[in-house]
């Protein structure tokens, strides 16, 4: 990206406008100036300066972005450990005992990583049970090899295979936002790795309009990458606070949550592409799913609040709930999007509630 950006550099200063040197002349001739050496007036040098201005900006904030990566890398390195599956590497962290019964897999949204599953939740789901946080393809410490690996369907298969590699057969899955139309997908195409599915604040149905035209431009070629790779990290540093808190509404966001989040981490160039992509895919996706949700046999607990602003729950948790079956449909009148932050203990109950009638149900059919 600075190379390019230093490249178009070299092009409009050697092409800006100058004055020529006059050529030489012959002993006894007069020097006669051509039109082609006559000075160019300053006003038509200005395009020219502009163009160099704002190179030279732009490769100056995509020193400023690589720095700013390194720093954010730095401030909040890898946790746990590292999966390669077919189109991704997968970055996860297993905490908690490994002989507590069914594990719990838990899966971020948009704009965020593990740690935002992690705390306070997971952490005191790990008292008593096995808890494997995973980073979605292309988040946190997680890469893709293609941005385009962005939609539900994809994701989950790649989630499948890793788990499969951990020895994982069944687990439950605690899924927020985004990750509402991935855990569905799961359920789908998995069924037999889903034994259960609690949703937070799923998106899990088409919505109107889109999903803000920021996203829309960073996922469009040439363009997204540029304004990626230059404005994004240092634009990023004064929004990403006022934006979480916007995401917490009604409730207050804790103190310290986009540090002990590792929010920054989206600011870099590759996972903010990657979450543009996922974001302007994402309704395509639901919209190509919803017909089946009807097939969903695992038992299914929503938990959501009337007052989210960012995923609606008329649009998504109520009508995802009259469509399967074995589910459950908990909907508080003051709760916000952020379900695990906002109510972790009831969070937890309905989780452990759901893991004994597992048990239960397993131990019948043996």
């Amino acid at each position: 990206m600075i190379l390019l950006l230093f490249s178009f550099w070299n092009y409009a200063h050697i092409h800006s406008p100058s004055i020529s040197v006059e050529r030489g002349v012959a002993p006894g001739e007069t020097a006669a100036r051509t039109p082609r050496n006559c000075p160019v007036p300053w006003i038509a040098r200005i395009p020219s300066m502009i163009v160099m201005s704002v190179v030279t900006a732009l490769v100056l904030l995509a020193l400023v972005t690589q720095a700013g990566v390194l720093a954010v890398q730095r401030a909040f390195p890898p946790q746990g450990r590292m999966i390669e599956v077919d189109g991704a590497v997968l970055h996860l962290v297993d905490i908690g005992p490994r002989d507590s019964g069914l594990p719990i897999v838990m899966l971020h949204g948009a704009s965020s990583n593990l740690e935002a599953m992690r705390r306070p939740l997971g952490d005191l789901l790990a008292r008593n049970h096995r808890v494997i946080l995973i980073d979605r393809p292309g988040h946190g410490w997680s890469t893709r090899a293609r941005r385009q690996d962005s939609t539900p369907e994809v994701q989950a298969r790649m989630i499948d295979e890793a788990l499969g590699k951990l020895g994982i057969d069944r687990a439950v899955f605690v899924v927020h936002s985004w990750s509402g139309a991935l855990g569905a997908r799961l359920a789908l195409d998995h069924p037999g790795r889903v034994a259960g599915l609690v949703m937070l604040a799923p998106v899990t149905h088409p919505w109107r309009g889109g999903v803000g035209r920021y996203n829309e431009v960073i996922a469009t070629p040439v363009i997204g990458p540029l304004l990626a790779y230059t404005i994004t990290l240092p634009l990023g540093y004064f929004l990403s606070e006022p934006g979480a808190r916007n995401v917490f509404l009604p409730q207050t966001m804790p103190d310290g949550f986009v540090q002990d989040s590792a929010t920054p981490l989206l600011l870099r160039p590759r996972e903010f592409i990657a979450n543009a992509y996922d974001l302007v895919t994402l309704k395509a996706a639901v919209t190509a799913q919803v017909a089946r949700y009807g097939e969903i046999s695992a038992p299914v607990t929503i938990i959501a609040g009337e007052p989210d602003k960012t995923v609606k729950t008329n649009i998504h948790a109520r009508p995802f709930a009259a469509t399967v079956q074995n589910s459950k449909l908990i909907v508080l009148p003051d709760l916000g999007h952020m379900v695990q932050n906002a109510v972790p203990d009831l969070v937890k109950t309905e989780i452990e509630t759901m893991l004994g009638k597992i048990v239960t149900a397993q131990a019948a059919a043996d």
